[in-house]
């Protein structure tokens, strides 16, 4: 059992025990460990083996025996007696957003709903207001949050498909068998959300790929096997396919398995004006293949540049592509520094240095301070006086590092109004500010539109954070009229960010080619509450390149020498 399924049954367990109603403290105990082990540099299996877990702070003697289970096992004896105590109505309930493990149990032990059905039945009825603790608001978002989980179901975000299909990869590559594999599908699109996972596989032991497969760890439920194709379910819900072609095959069908349906269409289009077939199997030429080794060699065929999987979703592509004109996609290396970082002054993780530490040991060269503002008073947002004694800290770092920046930013709260905090004094303080809506989310799209004009204009305000406040699988975009946040962004050289967190990934790629041709330029940032969160940036350059970015249109691919903000 990997780290990451470690974290993930820790925390459970700590929510399984506040629906039960245990002690906060013993459900705290888990929630810590879970982060402890999170954040921890050794190796966990080895702890366990020389039985030293226990040695560690807030590891006690019970702690570490359930966790050397799980590392030894596979399996918790006390967590799946756990499960099987509670519904598992009341389990799925913890995904509606705002319903936490307290009102979960409240709904159980006062009203008996067991599952999500009943609960909206009750919020129907009106019957969750009589409930101390929640009120119509509340029970209104319960029934907005039961209406997304319905419309969200069987999808997942991409770091979630990710790393399911690199463990699937990995055992697929260290067969001798195998010959050349992929992931496919709109994971290799690099899609900010996805249905399922589809992987490709070349070798010349059919029979032996699939046993590989199906006999995965990861995989609950075979649902098909055969020789070219097998299907599963993998424990954290996800359907799988696994096509296995021959060597030859390989190329065509690694294409056409990514897609997109509009891509494959649009080029199967081109292929039959040229007197070509083209399937899965190959390109077709008068009954005779065309001899293909890459995917590559299927763009020579029709004379276009290699399209990247990011960009192969008939969004002008083939018009750039036949012209020579692709853009050079910003990768993870072109960026070297970090925006939008939030510290333990709010509602962070980690302090400045251990920040900064971390950055220059992934090779950044700085990092832009974020915390909170005043107004965000739920995220411990810093008033004047914690400014005051933030910025001396950062200048007392910079004067210890030489050789790395650290930016003094402030992340503004975008007020009902369109004002932000802090008069222009105190704004004058900063290197750069973000400015972003956290609240009144309700507001029409004019209003909305309004507010978030006024703060662009704002003088001080130099980058737009999260500029639809979408968060996938969960909340919908507010309403505003993003072609008119464009223009003014050109027309105010404000830097739109592309949030990089995975649950946000805003702005959404589906903008960024119309903003970039209008003029914008952009910040990828990962939004970090934490040392790990860094590298959520990963997953905005994702979208970055599906938006047709290059580095030269991302500000902190630059040098912090050459950064400059401005209007």
């Amino acid at each position: 059992m990997n780290k990451h399924d470690i974290i993930h049954i820790l925390n459970e367990i700590g929510v399984l025990l506040e629906i039960k109603g245990e002690s906060f403290f013993k459900s705290k105990a888990y929630y810590e460990a879970a982060r402890a082990i999170e954040f921890m540099d050794e190796d966990i299996e080895l702890l366990v083996k020389e039985d030293k877990l226990k040695e560690l702070k807030g590891f006690g003697t019970a702690l570490s025996q359930k966790i050397g289970e799980l590392v030894t096992t596979g399996k918790l004896i006390y967590y799946d007696n756990l499960k099987e105590s509670i519904p598992q109505g009341l389990i799925d309930m913890l995904k509606i957003p705002g319903l936490g493990p307290k009102k979960v149990r409240a709904v159980y032990e006062k009203l008996g709903i067991t599952t999500i059905g009943e609960l909206k039945y009750a919020c129907i009825e009106n019957r969750l207001t009589k409930l101390t603790g929640f009120g119509e608001k509340t029970q209104q978002k319960i029934l907005e949050g039961i209406e997304n989980l319905n419309k969200y179901a069987g999808k997942f975000l991409y770091p979630h498909g990710y790393r399911l299909a690199n463990e699937l990869l990995k055992s697929l590559r260290e067969n001798s068998a195998v010959i050349r594999c992929s992931e496919c599908g709109s994971l290799r699109r690099k899609k900010e959300v996805i249905k399922d996972i589809d992987i490709l596989v070349s070798c010349n032991d059919s029979s032996q790929v699939m046993d590989i497969f199906t006999k995965h760890p990861l995989v609950e439920t075979i649902t098909s096997k055969g020789d070219t194709k097998s299907s599963v379910i993998l424990h954290e819900g996800i359907s799988v396919d696994l096509r296995v072609v021959t060597d030859n095959e390989y190329p065509y069908a690694l294409h056409h398995f990514t897609g997109s349906k509009e891509h494959n269409t649009a080029l199967r289009h081109l292929a039959k004006q040229m007197g070509i077939k083209m399937n899965e199997y190959g390109l077709f030429k008068d009954d005779l293949i065309i001899d293909c080794s890459t995917e590559e060699d299927i763009f020579k065929v029709f004379g276009l540049q290699y399209i990247p999987p990011e960009l192969r979703e008939n969004n002008g592509e083939f018009a750039a592509a036949s012209t020579g004109t692709l853009p050079d996609l910003i990768t993870i290396n072109d960026i070297k520094g970090v925006f939008h970082v939030h510290t333990n002054y709010s509602d962070g993780s980690n302090n400045i240095e251990d920040l900064a530490t971390y950055c220059i040991g992934k090779g950044y060269s700085y990092i832009g301070i974020s915390d909170h503002s005043q107004t965000a008073y739920y995220a411990g947002g810093l008033k004047v006086d914690d400014i005051k004694r933030q910025h001396e800290e950062i200048d007392k770092l910079n004067q210890k590092h030489r050789d790395f920046k650290i930016l003094k930013g402030i992340e503004l709260d975008i007020l009902p109004d369109g004002s932000v905090d802090y008069d222009d004094e105190v704004l004058s303080w900063f290197d750069f500010t973000i400015a972003s809506v956290h609240s009144s989310f309700n507001m029409d799209e004019k209003d909305m539109t309004d507010r978030v004009i006024k703060a662009m204009k704002n003088k001080h305000v130099t980058i737009l954070g999260h500029p639809t406040g979408r968060l996938l699988l969960s909340r919908e975009p507010f309403k505003i009229d993003i072609k008119e946040i464009i223009r003014t962004a050109a027309e105010e050289k404000i830097v739109l960010e592309i949030n990089a967190n995975p649950h946000r990934l805003d702005m959404d790629w589906r903008y960024l080619k119309s903003a970039l041709e209008e003029g914008c330029t952009f910040v990828i940032s990962p939004d970090a509450h934490c040392l790990e969160g860094i590298n959520d940036i990963e997953y905005g350059v994702n979208i970055a390149r599906k938006g047709w970015l290059s580095a030269s249109n991302v500000i902190n691919t630059m040098d912090w020498e050459s950064l400059r903000f401005g209007k």
